[in-house]
């Protein structure tokens, strides 16, 4: 039970300004990937026929008859 005082009593902790902080080491592999210059990828074909088939149904048939 010599130990008794311990467990009440504050513990210590040390402070460390914002600017000392380390942290953890940056991934060098993930800045370089992220500074190459990445465009959007290209639509699927699929996509692309989907659309059509949407403007399809949605266009108003003219005849030729006049």
């Amino acid at each position: 039970m010599a130990n008794k005082a311990l467990a009440t009593r504050q513990k210590l902790r040390l402070r460390i300004e914002p600017s000392q902080q380390a942290g953890k080491p940056r991934n060098p592999i993930a800045a370089l990937a992220k500074a190459r210059a990445a465009g959007a990828h290209a639509k699927p074909l699929s996509s692309e026929r989907q659309q059509a088939k949407r403007a399809l149904k949605q266009a108003k048939l003219v005849s030729d008859d006049d």
